[in-house]
């Protein structure tokens, strides 16, 4: 098993100086001072201590001028000079820091912050957890999902080093991260002489922002502050007009430039062995006592595990590599009641992947390696993988022995790959973290390890390496690959014992589990087994055709601008928009500039011709790159199929996803995405038939809410559309128009996510005030929708999740925040999650009721895709029709609700016929 490295960036500057004033100043025998130096190794030893990271920088400002000098004259004019007792403790720390093997970074021309930010924002688009250690507030300006902020030299007496996450900004600092510059540009910064706006402090920067959510906003509504009871707010409104100048250069001053030119890429910080020598001359020459002491002690006694590596020494981890030691574990197994298995292989694609080793854990602490495929120079002698895996097979396809993986399904693919069936998939933790709080972490083995067992473990990359010269799992020398792959089974025996008490104590996450979520990776893994048959010669030519139509759309769009340039370059497409063509600014991204995002494009496109364009390229261009060109790149050698993989834990409100490639989202609305369904197609003598849920969230409410004209509406197999359309608009179902069934669908579906009325206004190009009418006489008409919404809220405030029918829980834990907008996406997901998790969890059970139907009658079919709340199959020909009957009543029947859920089935040669 791998994980994604996580990635430490220490403020090395904001700490040097904050050590020098905080600490007593320690001086040497020759009169030197060495307390900042002190402080800031301590530091850097107990955060790689806690944090354990995979990758980590210390970044420190490199001598000269920065551009914010050029910006601003007066740029940290305020700060006297740095005193020679500091200055004299810079070069011993660089040298200490690189003697220590850690990559320490400078960089003329820019602050230390801002390659940080450029180091933290391609860290998190790469999916790497960054933490970034400093103290600075404009720093809160990068925290997002995968960048959190760790003070680790808090000021006060007693403080703690505690992580700041988005929700810690906005308690700190009242605003969101993405605020954050417009904060500092409106309060300034005294300690870099950010000159701000004139009286306006921290309470009433937040309170502007929370208003009118960004300068941009507050400037362009300077005659509305009168209104929002903001203390003098007439006073702020003159001062902010006269500062507009001021506010851009502040803003400019306090932005992180995330585009620093690096030459290394996150992935390459890795630690290097310390430089002993060195360090203990450092340590003598700075009567660094306690350091030298440490590092000695160090010497005497190493630690038999790599760096970043769990010492592993405790456990009883074997690595079996002689008969009698498989002998003695085969019978261990055989008298278990449960054993935790875990496979090394080549690769992570399921369908070429090969077995390099099996783990296998039968008690915490105990577990062993059983290498079968390393080859490296010296590798010692292992038993044969045929051999060894057919003495095996017995064990690994009884059911009645049970086993628990994380992640079995991809154990269980690789072993097919050898021939094995793998039996008895009794428990996986990762499904099991996933039941008990989706939203609580990601459900890789090493994110659960570190939440709920409080372990770090072993991560890939430790014993495999990063980047280009990462090895594959049969080159890692068995030293470092048998503790790893040993610990991977224990962990997951741990994790298991650990999570499913907590489980079994709630009897309908029990029934989830053990009804939908574990019986449903047979079914997920059978449907990957068998793949999709594609058209790739129509797939070429679908191609071609969009090469054309993506060429057209790139002269229309330089005829609109006036001028030729990059469409796939938002900065050139911002200056073009709004610079040249002077479009409005509906917002601006972090660094200030306007933002060309696809939602402010669609606002933009209603009435200009050139986002309309683009918004049009970038979807052909996303259907080129994403389906016809990279489908056919995808067909599996051995099959001739594409063979996507199914995640059961990626989605809060248990929908599936999927991946390479992502089936969810080939758009059935437009034209193009019709014929790339075209390309999906049976064999010979088959033909596709697809079974599709209609409107199943829409039932979903009328069941969740009882009312009484939804569920009238429904019981009479009415357009639900047309009757909303006739109660809202009060005329006969007859009289309804075309627009106001199409107002009425897109109020049915925009209130199950929360639509606002603006919202509902600007899908349907009406006013807000007409668009908040259809709202009031939808609830009029329906008041049991109302009601649902009201106690669903409330009832989310109470206990912090909220359920499906068949209590799945969602934990919302934005749901009490003061901060409104985080509150209201809480709430709003309160109101759609029991719908949308209430359908994933009937389309599952569909899904494990139609398979058996299958095996069990021997029908000739198979279920080859699950899109959303569609099933697809392929089907004989002569029997297509009566199987579609058969799929149609056993999905009806997958969950019994007030009202009856209906299915839709179709039958063609391809997908787009079938649909």
């Amino acid at each position: 098993m791998g994980a994604k490295p996580s990635l430490l960036l220490v403020d090395g500057s904001s700490y040097l100086y904050r050590a020098f004033h905080a600490l007593p100043a320690l001086t040497t025998r020759d009169g030197r001072n060495t307390g900042a130096v002190l402080g800031v190794l301590n530091m850097l030893q107990r955060i790689m201590r806690e944090q354990q990271p995979t990758l980590i920088a210390v970044v420190m400002d490199a001598p000269g001028k920065t551009f914010r000098d050029a910006l601003f004259s007066e740029y940290k004019a305020n700060r006297p000079p740095m005193p020679t007792e500091l200055r004299e403790q810079i070069e011993p720390l660089l040298e200490a820091i690189r003697a220590m093997g850690l990559p320490l970074l400078r960089v003329s021309g820019v602050e230390a912050d801002d390659v940080i930010g450029t180091l933290a924002t391609q860290a998190a688009a790469q999916g790497i957890n960054t933490v970034i250690s400093t103290g600075d507030k404009d720093m809160a300006q990068l925290v997002n999902d995968h960048i959190t902020l760790l003070d680790t030299m808090p000021r006060g007496p007693g403080a703690q080093p505690r992580p700041m996450d988005a929700e810690g900004v906005v308690k700190k600092f009242c605003v969101r991260p993405e605020q954050i510059i417009d904060y500092l540009a409106l309060v300034g910064d005294s300690s870099d002489n950010i000159p701000g706006v004139p009286q306006i402090g921290p309470k009433t920067a937040a309170a502007l922002l929370a208003e009118f959510g960004s300068v941009a906003g507050i400037l362009a509504n300077l005659d509305k502050l009168a209104d929002t009871g903001i203390r003098g707010a007439r006073g702020i409104a003159g001062k902010l007009d006269a500062n507009r100048q001021t506010l851009e250069l502040s803003a400019q001053l306090a932005t992180i430039d995330c585009s620093v030119a690096m030459d290394c890429a996150p992935d390459s910080l890795t630690v290097s062995a310390p430089d002993i020598p060195t360090l203990r001359r450092i340590y003598t020459e700075l009567e660094l006592r306690n350091l030298l002491n440490r590092l000695e002690e160090t010497q005497s006694h190493p630690s038999t595990s790599p760096p970043g590596m769990t010492d592993t020494s405790a456990s009883n981890y074997a690595t079996v590599l002689s008969e009698a030691d498989l002998e003695q574990w085969c019978k261990r197994i055989a008298t278990a009641d449960l054993v935790a298995l875990d496979t090394e292989t080549t690769s992570l694609d399921y369908m070429s992947a090969e077995i390099v080793g099996i783990s296998l854990a039968t008690d915490a602490g105990t577990a062993c390696y059983i290498p079968l495929a390393h080859q490296y120079p010296g590798a010692p002698a292992q038993l044969d993988r045929a051999t060894t895996l057919q003495k095996l097979r017995p064990w690994l396809e009884d059911d009645r022995a049970a086993k628990v993986g994380h992640h079995l399904k991809y154990d269980a693919h690789v072993l097919a790959n050898h021939g094995i069936q793998l039996g008895g998939m009794a428990f996986d933790t990762m499904l099991e973290s996933y039941v008990l709080n989706s939203t609580a972490t990601r459900h890789d083995m090493d994110s659960v390890a570190e939440r709920y067992l409080n372990v770090r473990t072993i991560r890939y990359e430790d014993v495999a390496g990063k980047g280009a010269k990462q090895l594959r799992f049969d080159a890692v020398p068995l030293e470092q690959a048998a503790p790893y792959a040993a610990e991977d089974a224990d962990v997951t025996l741990q994790l298991h014992r650990a999570l499913w008490p907590q489980i079994n104590a709630v009897n309908a996450l029990r029934a989830l589990y053990l009804e939908t979520e574990q019986p449903l990776v047979p079914v997920l893994l059978r449907m990957e087994h068998t793949g999709v048959l594609v058209d790739c010669d129509l797939l070429a030519i679908q191609s071609n055709e969009l090469t054309a139509k993506l060429a057209a759309l790139e002269v229309a769009a330089h005829a609109a601008a006036g001028r030729s340039f990059n469409l796939g370059s938002p900065k050139q497409l911002q200056e073009i928009l709004f610079g040249e063509l002077e479009l409005p600014v509906t917002r601006k991204t972090p660094k200030g500039v306007p933002s060309t995002a696809e939602d402010v494009l669609e606002e933009l496109a209603v009435d200009y011709e050139l986002p309309r364009l683009i918004l049009e390229h970038r979807s052909l261009s996303k259907l080129k790159s994403t389906y016809t060109d990279r489908l056919p790149e995808q067909v599996s050698a051995r099959t001739g199929r594409i063979h996507t993989s199914y995640h059961q834990a990626v989605a809060a409100t248990g929908r599936l996803s999927s991946t390479a490639p992502n089936l969810q989202n080939i758009p059935i609305r437009t034209e193009e995405g019709r014929r790339i369904r075209q390309a999906f197609v049976a064999p010979k003598g088959y033909r596709l038939l697809a079974a599709d849920y209609s409107q199943i969230e829409l039932r979903i409410m009328a069941h969740l809410s009882g009312d009484k004209g939804l569920l009238e509406a429904f019981g009479n197999d009415q357009d639900i559309h047309k009757a909303t359309a006739a109660e809202v608009f009060r005329v006969s179902p007859e009289a309804v128009t075309t627009d106001q069934r199409r107002s009425a669908k897109a109020i049915n579906f925009g209130l199950i996510y929360g639509m606002s009325a603006f919202g509902l206004a600007r899908q349907l190009t009406i006013s807000r005030h007409e668009a908040q009418d259809y709202v009031e006489l939808y609830f009029d008409r329906y008041p049991g929708v109302h009601d649902y919404m009201e106690r669903t809220r409330r009832q989310a405030r109470e206990a912090g999740y909220v359920e499906t029918v068949f209590g799945r829980r969602l934990y919302l834990p934005e749901i009490n925040s003061r901060q409104a907008q985080r509150r209201q996406y809480a709430e709003r997901s309160a109101i759609n999650a029991p719908m949308q998790g209430t359908a994933a969890d009937i389309i599952k059970r569909a899904m494990i009721a139609t398979h058996h139907w299958l095996e069990q009658n021997e029908v000739d079919a198979r279920m080859i895709m699950q899109v959303h709340d569609e099933l697809v199959f392929e089907v004989r020909a002569q029997a297509a029709e009566e199987i579609a009957v058969q799929v149609q009543q056993i999905m009806a029947a997958a969950a019994r609700l007030d009202v009856a859920l209906k299915v839709e089935t179709g039958i063609g040669a391809n997908w787009d016929e079938a649909h």
